[in-house]
C-alpha cells in the first residue's frame, strides 16, 4: 500500500512537470522571453504556494490542472504574468498591481540600487525629504520607505486608477500619497528648497514606439507616453526638482533608452544641477539620469 501511494505521488509530480514543461514551450511559442519562469510562476499560484516549493507538492488534484490550463491559456494570450498572480516583486517589496497600474520593470530596480549606494556613501540625513512623482503603484515610494524608515516620503500620483493600488501598497508604511499632476505649478510648494531626494518614473515612451503586446494592451497609455520625443513629463520633472531639492540633494529620473542625451541636456538646461549622468540599467543599457542639486548642504 506504502508503494502504491509513494508511486501515485511520483505520477503527481511526473504530471505536474510535463503541464509546466508544456506550458513553457507554448509561452517560447508565442514569443514570452521569461517562458519557464512565467510557466513555474503560475503553477505555484495554482496551487497557492511559492514557486522553490513546487519540487515538494504533493498530488495535485483535477482542480488545480484546472486552474493551471485557465492561467496558461491567459499568459498565452499574452496578458501579463503580474495580472494573473496579483503582484510584483520590486526591490525588496511585493506590490499588488492589476489593470490600470504600470508593472514596475528591472530597469526601475536599478535606479533604486545606485540611489541606495550612493546614499550609503553620502547619506541623506537624520530625518530626510524624499518626493517619488509618478508613483503608480508606490513602487519606489515603498521601497525607500523601507530602506530610510525615518524619512518622510510624498508619493504623487494622478491617475485614481493607481492612485487605488498606491494606497494597497502604501497601507502599512508611513508614506504620504498626494493626488496630483507632477507638472501642476507650485506643486508642494511648502517644501521648496527643503527635499533630500527626489526619484520618478515618469511615462517617457516616444509616441508610436513599438512595443509588446503585454505593455501596449495592458499598462495604461497615460504611464507609459511621453509625447512625440517622450519628453513632455521628463522636462517639468526637471523644474520640479529645481524647485524643490536642497542643496546637495539628488535628482533621478528614467528615460527611454532613446533619449538618454535628450533627457541630459534637458536636465542640464533647467539650470542648478550639478553631476548630470545617465546611467545604465541592469542589461547596460542608458536608462536613468542622476543630478546634483547646485551648493553645499
Amino acid at each position: 500500500m506504502q508503494s502504491e501511494a509513494m508511486s501515485s505521488r511520483r505520477r503527481s509530480r511526473s504530471d505536474l512537470r510535463d503541464a509546466i514543461d508544456s506550458a513553457a514551450a507554448l509561452f517560447a511559442d508565442v514569443g514570452i522571453d521569461s517562458a519557464r519562469y512565467d510557466a513555474e510562476e503560475l503553477a505555484a499560484h495554482a496551487a497557492g504556494t511559492d514557486r522553490g516549493r513546487l519540487a515538494l507538492l504533493e498530488s495535485p488534484d483535477d482542480e488545480f490542472f484546472s486552474r493551471y490550463r485557465q492561467l496558461v491559456a491567459a499568459r498565452s494570450s499574452r496578458i501579463p504574468l503580474q495580472h494573473l498572480i496579483g503582484t510584483a516583486a520590486f526591490g525588496p517589496v511585493l506590490l499588488h498591481v492589476g489593470p490600470g497600474v504600470f508593472i514596475p520593470r528591472p530597469e526601475t530596480e536599478a535606479m533604486l540600487e545606485w540611489i541606495l549606494k550612493h546614499v550609503a556613501a553620502q547619506p541623506l540625513g537624520p530625518a530626510p525629504v524624499i518626493v517619488d512623482a509618478c508613483t503608480g503603484s508606490g513602487a519606489l515610494a515603498v521601497a525607500l520607505s523601507r530602506s530610510f524608515p525615518s524619512a518622510r516620503v510624498f508619493a504623487v500620483e494622478d491617475s485614481e486608477e493607481a492612485l487605488n493600488y498606491a494606497a494597497r501598497n502604501c497601507a502599512d508604511t508611513p508614506v504620504e500619497l498626494v493626488r496630483a499632476d507632477v507638472t501642476t505649478p507650485g506643486l508642494l510648494a511648502q517644501w521648496h528648497g527643503r527635499v533630500d531626494l527626489m526619484v520618478s518614473n515618469p511615462p517617457y515612451i516616444p509616441d508610436g514606439a513599438d512595443l509588446d503586446p503585454e505593455v501596449a494592451q495592458h499598462d495604461p497609455a497615460h504611464a507609459l507616453f511621453g509625447g512625440p520625443d517622450g519628453m513632455s513629463v521628463i522636462a517639468p520633472l526637471a523644474g520640479l526638482a529645481a524647485r524643490l531639492l536642497r542643496p546637495g540633494g539628488v535628482f533621478a529620473v528614467e528615460h527611454d533608452d532613446t533619449t538618454a542625451a535628450a533627457t541630459v541636456r534637458t536636465v542640464r538646461d533647467t539650470g542648478g544641477f550639478a553631476e548630470v549622468v545617465s546611467r545604465p540599467d541592469f542589461t547596460g543599457r542608458l536608462r536613468f539620469v542622476t543630478a546634483i542639486r547646485n551648493g553645499q548642504p
